[in-house]
């Protein structure tokens, strides 16, 4: 059964649910405030699902291993599972999934998965490890998909806001069509990092910004004043609302993986930036969350 767990600090205090081991609050302990988006089913029902075996949708909702074909949703299933709880102390804590006959029949490598949120001053630090038990190679993908409250005043408008690049003059966004990438490209002019959030930024879907452009976004208020970074080593990230429905939350979504291109034809193996896992190694990655 799903159950919610609480760690805190000095500074702030999150929530947890066993239900994808999913990041559901965020709170400053000194007023209270809220920083995550309470998954109201209207605008979006997730608040920080963990996107695992796979980042995105896949051509065809399908993939081959070995010319076998395994049918598979968008983001893979590790969101929708129960985990374990592995550990918990004051400051930190640890989930844990391992494959089993449900998840071999539609993505067939054995694995254990554990996700842990470690809280250090203001800031989250979010863990991912992968582990391969088997004798062979595995391929997966992971991401984050943390949603964050925009406008945080609610007196403000969401175009009021801005995000917050750690790079200057622009970045480069892959185009979406119809959940995959599509070969095309957009580039977003910065003013010394900043890029304004306009009603019609997400009209075209996710900005998909590969090929380690940036390590950090922030979300600012009008003055410029930053209330929440994310930091990230991941290769690529994306940025995301709903399109067209002036949700009041922006995701910032550090990736080791994306959706398929609309032309890929290829095995799991060959998709770009799939992760390749060897027999009993280990994957690890973090970000960071930090509110002000």
């Amino acid at each position: 059964m799903m159950a919610l767990f609480q760690i805190s600090n000095e500074k702030i205090t999150i929530q947890v649910d066993s239900l994808g081991a999913e990041l559901k609050s965020l709170k400053r302990v000194a007023d209270g405030r809220e920083y995550m988006w309470h998954a109201d089913p209207a605008y979006w029902k997730r608040t920080s699902p963990v996107l695992f075996p796979f980042v995105g949708g896949l051509k065809g909702g399908s993939y081959r291993v070995e010319g076998r074909e395994y049918s598979m949703g968008q983001h893979g299933f590790a969101r929708d599972m129960e985990f374990q709880l592995k550990s918990q102390v004051a400051a930190e804590i640890w989930f844990r999934l391992e494959s089993n006959e449900e998840t071999l029949a539609k993505y067939p490598y054995p694995f254990v998965l554990e996700i842990g949120y470690e809280l250090s001053g203001y800031t989250v630090v979010v863990k991912w490890r992968v582990k391969n038990p088997a004798q062979e190679t595995m391929y997966f993908s992971i991401g984050g998909h943390p949603a964050f409250l925009c406008p945080i005043d609610p007196d403000r408008k969401q175009t009021e806001y801005q995000l917050l690049f750690d790079v200057k003059d622009q970045v480069e966004s892959s185009c979406i069509e119809n959940g995959l990438v599509n070969g095309q490209s957009s580039i977003y002019a910065l003013r010394d990092g900043r890029l304004p959030v306009t009603e019609h930024l997400f009209d075209g879907d996710a900005l998909v910004i590969e090929n380690h452009q940036a390590h950090s976004v922030a979300l600012a208020e009008a003055d410029g004043k930053a209330y929440l970074t994310v930091d990230f080593e991941a290769p690529l990230f994306g940025v995301w609302s709903p399109p067209g429905k002036a949700a009041p939350f922006i995701c910032i979504e550090p990736w080791y993986g994306r959706c398929d291109s609309t032309d890929f034809g290829g095995e799991l193996k060959e998709r770009e930036w799939e992760q390749e896992l060897l027999a009993g190694a280990e994957f690890a990655a973090e970000y960071r969350i930090t509110i002000a």
